[in-house]
Protein backbone atom coordinates (compact mmCIF):
# COMPACT_ATOMS: atom_id res chain seq x y z
CA UNK A 1 0.00 0.00 0.00
CA UNK A 2 2.74 2.48 0.94
CA UNK A 3 4.51 2.11 -2.40
CA UNK A 4 1.28 2.82 -4.24
CA UNK A 5 0.47 5.73 -1.94
CA UNK A 6 3.91 7.31 -2.31
CA UNK A 7 3.27 7.81 -6.02
CA UNK A 8 -0.25 9.16 -5.52
CA UNK A 9 -1.36 12.76 -5.84
CA UNK A 10 -2.51 12.60 -2.23
CA UNK A 11 0.94 11.71 -0.91
CA UNK A 12 2.69 14.33 -3.01
CA UNK A 13 0.29 17.06 -1.88
CA UNK A 14 0.60 16.01 1.75
CA UNK A 15 4.40 16.21 1.52
CA UNK A 16 4.54 19.68 0.00
CA UNK A 17 1.26 21.06 1.36
CA UNK A 18 -1.92 21.77 -0.55
CA UNK A 19 -0.96 25.39 -1.13
CA UNK A 20 1.76 27.14 -3.05
CA UNK A 21 2.21 29.38 0.01
CA UNK A 22 1.14 28.88 3.61
CA UNK A 23 -2.35 30.31 3.18
CA UNK A 24 -3.44 28.44 6.28
CA UNK A 25 -1.16 30.74 8.30
CA UNK A 26 -3.28 33.65 7.11
CA UNK A 27 -6.76 32.16 6.88
CA UNK A 28 -8.65 29.28 8.56
CA UNK A 29 -9.29 27.54 5.25
CA UNK A 30 -9.23 23.81 5.94
CA UNK A 31 -11.15 21.85 8.55
CA UNK A 32 -9.33 18.81 10.02
CA UNK A 33 -10.25 15.64 8.17
CA UNK A 34 -12.59 13.34 10.13
CA UNK A 35 -11.86 9.63 9.83
CA UNK A 36 -13.86 6.47 10.52
CA UNK A 37 -12.78 4.65 13.66
CA UNK A 38 -9.74 2.46 13.10
CA UNK A 39 -9.03 3.73 9.57
CA UNK A 40 -6.02 5.84 8.59
CA UNK A 41 -6.18 8.71 6.13
CA UNK A 42 -4.04 6.81 3.63
CA UNK A 43 -6.31 3.74 3.85
CA UNK A 44 -9.38 5.91 3.34
CA UNK A 45 -7.78 7.71 0.40
CA UNK A 46 -6.94 4.42 -1.29
CA UNK A 47 -10.47 3.14 -0.74
CA UNK A 48 -12.22 6.25 -2.06
CA UNK A 49 -9.97 6.77 -5.07
CA UNK A 50 -10.32 3.13 -6.12
CA UNK A 51 -14.03 3.62 -6.88
CA UNK A 52 -14.82 3.25 -10.58
CA UNK A 53 -18.17 3.35 -12.36
CA UNK A 54 -18.02 0.50 -14.86
CA UNK A 55 -18.84 2.62 -17.94
CA UNK A 56 -16.97 5.83 -16.92
CA UNK A 57 -13.55 6.96 -18.24
CA UNK A 58 -10.79 5.61 -15.97
CA UNK A 59 -8.66 8.77 -15.97
CA UNK A 60 -11.64 11.02 -15.24
CA UNK A 61 -12.76 8.90 -12.28
CA UNK A 62 -9.23 8.77 -10.85
CA UNK A 63 -8.74 12.53 -11.13
CA UNK A 64 -12.14 13.29 -9.62
CA UNK A 65 -11.62 10.96 -6.67
CA UNK A 66 -8.20 12.42 -5.86
CA UNK A 67 -9.22 16.04 -6.41
CA UNK A 68 -12.32 15.98 -4.19
CA UNK A 69 -11.38 13.27 -1.69
CA UNK A 70 -11.73 15.58 1.31
CA UNK A 71 -15.15 16.79 0.18
CA UNK A 72 -16.52 13.25 0.09
CA UNK A 73 -15.19 12.56 3.58
CA UNK A 74 -16.60 15.79 5.06
CA UNK A 75 -19.98 14.93 3.53
CA UNK A 76 -19.94 11.41 4.94
CA UNK A 77 -19.00 12.77 8.38
CA UNK A 78 -22.11 14.97 8.51
CA UNK A 79 -24.17 11.75 8.58
CA UNK A 80 -22.13 10.28 11.45
CA UNK A 81 -24.43 8.92 14.15
CA UNK A 82 -27.50 8.88 11.89
CA UNK A 83 -29.53 5.70 11.46
CA UNK A 84 -32.47 4.61 9.35
CA UNK A 85 -33.21 5.16 5.68
CA UNK A 86 -31.12 7.60 3.62
CA UNK A 87 -31.75 9.08 0.17
CA UNK A 88 -28.65 10.26 -1.67
CA UNK A 89 -29.62 12.54 -4.55
CA UNK A 90 -27.14 12.56 -7.43
CA UNK A 91 -25.20 9.57 -6.12
CA UNK A 92 -23.15 8.99 -9.28
CA UNK A 93 -20.10 8.64 -9.38
CA UNK A 94 -20.63 7.03 -5.97
CA UNK A 95 -17.59 8.15 -3.97
CA UNK A 96 -19.80 9.38 -1.09
CA UNK A 97 -22.14 6.42 -1.63
CA UNK A 98 -19.33 3.95 -1.01
CA UNK A 99 -18.29 5.80 2.16
CA UNK A 100 -21.88 5.63 3.40
CA UNK A 101 -22.16 1.95 2.55
CA UNK A 102 -18.85 1.07 4.21
CA UNK A 103 -18.82 3.34 7.27
CA UNK A 104 -22.42 4.04 8.29
CA UNK A 105 -25.43 1.94 9.33
CA UNK A 106 -27.73 3.87 6.98
CA UNK A 107 -29.91 2.04 4.46
CA UNK A 108 -28.90 4.09 1.41
CA UNK A 109 -31.18 4.60 -1.59
CA UNK A 110 -29.94 6.43 -4.68
CA UNK A 111 -31.31 8.86 -7.24
CA UNK A 112 -29.62 10.16 -10.40
CA UNK A 113 -30.41 12.19 -13.48
CA UNK A 114 -28.44 11.36 -16.60
CA UNK A 115 -30.94 12.32 -19.30
CA UNK A 116 -31.93 8.68 -19.83
CA UNK A 117 -35.02 8.17 -21.95
CA UNK A 118 -37.08 6.61 -19.18
CA UNK A 119 -37.54 7.45 -15.53
CA UNK A 120 -37.78 4.60 -13.06
CA UNK A 121 -35.29 2.18 -11.55
CA UNK A 122 -31.97 1.50 -13.26
CA UNK A 123 -28.68 0.02 -12.04
CA UNK A 124 -24.97 0.69 -12.40
CA UNK A 125 -21.99 -1.47 -11.48
CA UNK A 126 -19.24 0.02 -9.33
CA UNK A 127 -15.78 -1.50 -8.96
CA UNK A 128 -13.53 -0.70 -6.01
CA UNK A 129 -10.72 -2.00 -3.80
CA UNK A 130 -11.84 -2.93 -0.30
CA UNK A 131 -9.94 -1.92 2.83
CA UNK A 132 -8.24 -5.32 2.90
CA UNK A 133 -6.86 -4.68 -0.61
CA UNK A 134 -9.18 -7.02 -2.51
CA UNK A 135 -10.94 -6.01 -5.72
CA UNK A 136 -14.73 -6.00 -5.46
CA UNK A 137 -17.83 -5.01 -7.41
CA UNK A 138 -21.25 -3.78 -6.34
CA UNK A 139 -24.47 -3.31 -8.28
CA UNK A 140 -26.19 -0.09 -7.26
CA UNK A 141 -29.87 0.43 -8.09
CA UNK A 142 -31.10 4.02 -8.48
CA UNK A 143 -34.22 5.94 -9.38
CA UNK A 144 -33.86 8.14 -12.45
CA UNK A 145 -35.75 11.47 -12.46
CA UNK A 146 -35.22 15.23 -12.78
CA UNK A 147 -35.57 16.85 -9.35
CA UNK A 148 -36.67 20.17 -10.89
CA UNK A 149 -39.31 18.74 -13.21
CA UNK A 150 -40.56 15.53 -11.59
CA UNK A 151 -42.19 14.73 -8.27
CA UNK A 152 -39.81 12.57 -6.23
CA UNK A 153 -40.92 8.90 -6.60
CA UNK A 154 -41.02 8.38 -2.83
CA UNK A 155 -43.64 8.48 -0.11
CA UNK A 156 -44.15 11.30 2.37
CA UNK A 157 -41.90 11.03 5.45
CA UNK A 158 -39.99 8.08 3.95
CA UNK A 159 -36.41 9.03 4.83
CA UNK A 160 -34.46 9.80 7.98
CA UNK A 161 -31.62 11.47 6.04
CA UNK A 162 -31.38 13.13 2.63
CA UNK A 163 -27.92 13.83 1.18
CA UNK A 164 -28.12 16.75 -1.26
CA UNK A 165 -24.48 17.19 -2.27
CA UNK A 166 -23.15 19.33 -5.14
CA UNK A 167 -26.57 19.79 -6.79
CA UNK A 168 -27.81 23.12 -5.44
CA UNK A 169 -25.48 25.10 -7.70
CA UNK A 170 -26.78 23.32 -10.83
CA UNK A 171 -30.47 24.17 -10.33
CA UNK A 172 -32.02 26.31 -13.05
CA UNK A 173 -35.41 27.51 -11.87
CA UNK A 174 -36.80 26.95 -8.38
CA UNK A 175 -34.60 25.79 -5.48
CA UNK A 176 -37.50 26.23 -3.03
CA UNK A 177 -39.55 23.68 -4.98
CA UNK A 178 -36.68 21.17 -4.82
CA UNK A 179 -36.16 21.76 -1.10
CA UNK A 180 -39.93 21.40 -0.69
CA UNK A 181 -39.83 17.92 -2.25
CA UNK A 182 -36.87 16.99 -0.06
CA UNK A 183 -38.87 18.17 2.94
CA UNK A 184 -41.88 16.12 1.85
CA UNK A 185 -39.97 12.83 1.70
CA UNK A 186 -37.97 13.61 4.87
CA UNK A 187 -39.42 12.62 8.23
CA UNK A 188 -40.19 15.35 10.78
CA UNK A 189 -36.95 15.77 12.69
CA UNK A 190 -35.03 14.16 9.83
CA UNK A 191 -31.69 15.45 8.58
CA UNK A 192 -30.66 17.11 5.33
CA UNK A 193 -26.95 17.15 4.47
CA UNK A 194 -26.26 19.83 1.88
CA UNK A 195 -22.95 20.69 0.26
CA UNK A 196 -22.24 23.25 -2.46
CA UNK A 197 -19.38 25.44 -3.74
CA UNK A 198 -18.90 28.65 -1.78
CA UNK A 199 -19.28 31.72 -3.98
CA UNK A 200 -17.42 33.74 -1.31
CA UNK A 201 -14.34 31.50 -1.36
CA UNK A 202 -10.94 33.11 -1.07
CA UNK A 203 -10.04 32.24 -4.66
CA UNK A 204 -13.11 34.12 -5.94
CA UNK A 205 -12.19 37.20 -3.91
CA UNK A 206 -8.72 37.11 -5.47
CA UNK A 207 -10.16 36.71 -8.96
CA UNK A 208 -12.52 39.68 -8.56
CA UNK A 209 -9.76 41.89 -7.16
CA UNK A 210 -7.63 41.32 -10.24
CA UNK A 211 -10.53 41.64 -12.69
CA UNK A 212 -11.13 37.94 -13.40
CA UNK A 213 -14.62 36.52 -13.91
CA UNK A 214 -15.93 34.01 -11.35
CA UNK A 215 -18.86 32.62 -13.39
CA UNK A 216 -18.76 29.03 -14.62
CA UNK A 217 -18.07 28.39 -18.34
CA UNK A 218 -20.72 26.91 -20.62
CA UNK A 219 -20.64 23.13 -20.69
CA UNK A 220 -20.82 20.52 -23.42
CA UNK A 221 -23.12 18.64 -21.02
CA UNK A 222 -25.76 21.37 -21.32
CA UNK A 223 -27.24 23.71 -18.70
CA UNK A 224 -26.95 21.15 -15.90
CA UNK A 225 -23.26 20.70 -16.68
CA UNK A 226 -22.37 24.12 -15.25
CA UNK A 227 -22.90 26.01 -11.99
CA UNK A 228 -25.93 28.19 -12.58
CA UNK A 229 -25.96 29.91 -9.15
CA UNK A 230 -23.55 29.57 -6.27
CA UNK A 231 -24.32 30.55 -2.66
CA UNK A 232 -22.61 31.85 0.46
CA UNK A 233 -23.18 30.62 4.01
CA UNK A 234 -25.58 33.38 4.99
CA UNK A 235 -27.79 32.70 1.97
CA UNK A 236 -27.95 28.99 2.72
CA UNK A 237 -28.86 29.70 6.33
CA UNK A 238 -31.62 32.07 5.20
CA UNK A 239 -32.95 29.65 2.58
CA UNK A 240 -33.00 26.59 4.83
CA UNK A 241 -34.65 28.57 7.64
CA UNK A 242 -37.24 29.84 5.15
CA UNK A 243 -38.02 26.24 4.23
CA UNK A 244 -38.49 25.08 7.83
CA UNK A 245 -35.05 23.60 8.49
CA UNK A 246 -32.94 24.29 11.58
CA UNK A 247 -29.23 24.49 10.81
CA UNK A 248 -27.21 22.37 13.25
CA UNK A 249 -23.78 22.56 11.68
CA UNK A 250 -22.36 24.75 8.92
CA UNK A 251 -18.78 25.34 7.88
CA UNK A 252 -16.69 26.08 4.82
CA UNK A 253 -13.49 24.28 3.97
CA UNK A 254 -10.96 23.94 1.21
CA UNK A 255 -10.73 20.43 -0.19
CA UNK A 256 -8.01 20.74 -2.85
CA UNK A 257 -5.27 23.06 -4.07
CA UNK A 258 -6.05 26.73 -3.48
CA UNK A 259 -5.02 28.97 -6.38
CA UNK A 260 -5.59 32.33 -4.64
CA UNK A 261 -2.06 33.66 -5.14
CA UNK A 262 -2.19 32.94 -8.85
CA UNK A 263 -4.51 35.96 -8.96
CA UNK A 264 -3.80 38.29 -6.01
CA UNK A 265 -1.60 38.58 -2.94
CA UNK A 266 -3.09 36.72 0.04
CA UNK A 267 -1.35 39.14 2.43
CA UNK A 268 -3.08 42.07 0.73
CA UNK A 269 -6.45 40.30 0.94
CA UNK A 270 -5.85 39.63 4.64
CA UNK A 271 -5.25 43.33 5.20
CA UNK A 272 -8.45 44.25 3.36
CA UNK A 273 -10.59 41.70 5.21
CA UNK A 274 -9.21 42.75 8.59
CA UNK A 275 -11.47 45.80 8.30
CA UNK A 276 -14.57 43.55 8.16
CA UNK A 277 -15.54 41.68 11.34
CA UNK A 278 -15.18 37.88 11.10
CA UNK A 279 -14.75 37.99 7.33
CA UNK A 280 -11.70 35.74 7.51
CA UNK A 281 -14.07 32.89 8.32
CA UNK A 282 -16.20 31.31 5.61
CA UNK A 283 -13.57 31.55 2.85
CA UNK A 284 -13.27 27.83 2.11
CA UNK A 285 -13.96 26.37 -1.32
CA UNK A 286 -17.11 24.46 -0.29
CA UNK A 287 -19.94 24.90 2.21
CA UNK A 288 -21.10 21.94 4.28
CA UNK A 289 -24.43 21.99 6.13
CA UNK A 290 -26.40 19.64 8.36
CA UNK A 291 -29.94 20.76 9.21
CA UNK A 292 -33.07 19.26 10.78
CA UNK A 293 -36.59 19.27 9.36
CA UNK A 294 -38.36 21.05 12.22
CA UNK A 295 -41.26 23.13 10.92
CA UNK A 296 -43.51 24.21 8.08
CA UNK A 297 -41.94 25.75 4.99
CA UNK A 298 -42.81 29.32 4.04
CA UNK A 299 -45.06 28.98 0.99
CA UNK A 300 -43.85 32.28 -0.45
CA UNK A 301 -40.56 32.63 -2.29
CA UNK A 302 -37.79 34.69 -0.64
CA UNK A 303 -37.53 38.00 -2.48
CA UNK A 304 -33.72 38.09 -2.20
CA UNK A 305 -33.49 34.95 -4.36
CA UNK A 306 -36.39 35.39 -6.82
CA UNK A 307 -37.38 38.29 -9.04
CA UNK A 308 -40.08 39.21 -11.58
CA UNK A 309 -42.64 37.14 -9.66
CA UNK A 310 -45.96 38.72 -8.59
CA UNK A 311 -45.65 40.44 -5.23
CA UNK A 312 -48.26 38.04 -3.85
CA UNK A 313 -45.82 35.14 -4.36
CA UNK A 314 -42.82 36.76 -2.65
CA UNK A 315 -42.03 37.03 1.04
Amino acid sequence: MFKRLKNSTFFQRTQRGLYGTELTDLFPLMKPLPLPDGVTESQLFDFVTSVRVADAPEAEMKAYGEHDFRRFVYTWDLTRGATGKCLELGGNPYFTTMLLNEFSPLDVRLANYFGLEENGEHTQWVNYVSLDGKGASKELPFQHFNIEEDAFPYSDDEFDVVVFAEIMEHLLNDPCAVLGEIKRVLKPGGTIVLTTPNVARLENIAKLLCGENIYDPYSVYGPYGRHNREYNQHELYQLLSHMGFEVQDMFSSDVHHNATEHFFSADAIKELLAKIKNREHGLGQYIFVRARNVGAANKLKPNWLYRSYPESELS
